[in-house]
């Protein structure tokens, strides 16, 4: 075993840019393997190649910028993922209350306000920019 750590002295090793290419060659491979496509399947090696040369690289400083932009780009995919779930996630809420309450949006600052259904004209205030306006319920 010592002849392995003294060979990867001074590589660059694993981080989380090789951990999604050998995720996406895992997930590749599986998939070609299923359909029997050639272009999955060479998808797959070149993933695997990028993954080991990573690995191998001596050249520390582009493989941490190739990172720091993966990482970026990943936290983007996050938060629009976030996002989205989040969006789903107030749907359901508004189906699940659409008999006891009713939506209507700011007219100044767009915030979504919830109301009780059912007490006919009220005037609604915003609780951020203050903003009276008059609903029926």
């Amino acid at each position: 075993m010592n002849w392995l750590r003294n060979f990867m002295i001074g590589r660059y090793g694993l981080d989380q840019l090789n951990i999604a290419l050998l995720a996406a060659m895992m997930f590749c491979t599986l998939a070609s393997s299923l359909s029997g496509s050639l272009i999955l399947y060479l998808l797959s090696l070149i993933f695997m190649v990028l993954a080991i040369f990573r690995l191998m690289s001596r050249n520390h400083s582009s493989r941490v910028r190739e990172n720091e932009k993966f990482l970026i780009f990943w936290n983007a995919v996050k938060r629009g993922w976030n996002r989205i779930r989040g969006w789903f996630a107030a749907q359901k809420r508004r189906f699940a209350d659409r008999k006891t309450h009713r939506y209507y949006r700011c007219p100044n600052c767009k915030k979504q306000l919830r109301v009780p259904k059912g007490r006919g004209k009220i005037e609604i205030s915003c609780p951020i920019c203050h903003t009276k306006f008059i609903k029926k319920t």
